[in-house]
């Protein structure tokens, strides 16, 4: 998808990809022989998104087309992987300790690490709507009782 920069009119070339959907899609190209066209697509991108690397674990096969992704942008496109695990728990979700380190290679080589800590996002907005929505407390310490919940 083109994205256009406001300040000068420039034309980037970025795609993003969930890495559980890229791995399904990159064997499916592979299985109807038009990975070379993919990989060609991939390597004319400006900018390349994989998106949660390693929330889910893959076999042999599904680790695979991440690292030839990786490697084909290696060099010719500024990449941006996101994921929740440090990099030691990688060979764990890859499966293979030579895989994960061939992938690590590329990725450390010439790059920034923007490593974050703390809670997520998303768990401390689940924990603000919980907070929200408690009913509110008896001034004389009793509990308040929701009058929906009675008559269920």
């Amino acid at each position: 998808m083109p994205t256009e920069n406001r300040s000068g009119g420039q034309i980037h070339k970025v795609r993003f990809f969930r890495t559980t959907a890229l791995v399904p899609a990159l064997i499916g190209a592979r299985d109807q022989w038009t990975v070379p066209r993919l990989k060609g697509q991939l390597a004319r991108l400006d900018l390349l998104v994989l998106d949660e690397l390693g929330h889910v674990p893959a076999s042999r096969v599904g680790a695979e087309p991440p690292f030839d992704v990786i490697t084909t942008a290696y060099e010719c496109t500024r990449l941006i992987v996101t994921g929740n695990l440090p990099f030691e728990s990688w060979t764990g979700v890859l499966g293979s300790e030579r895989l994960t380190g061939a992938i690590l290679d590329r990725l450390a080589h010439r790059c920034n690490i923007i490593e974050t800590k703390g809670e997520s996002r998303r768990l401390q907005d689940a924990k603000t709507r919980t907070r929200r929505a408690k009913p509110p407390a008896d001034p004389s310490g009793n509990k308040l009782v929701d009058q929906a919940q009675v008559a269920k």
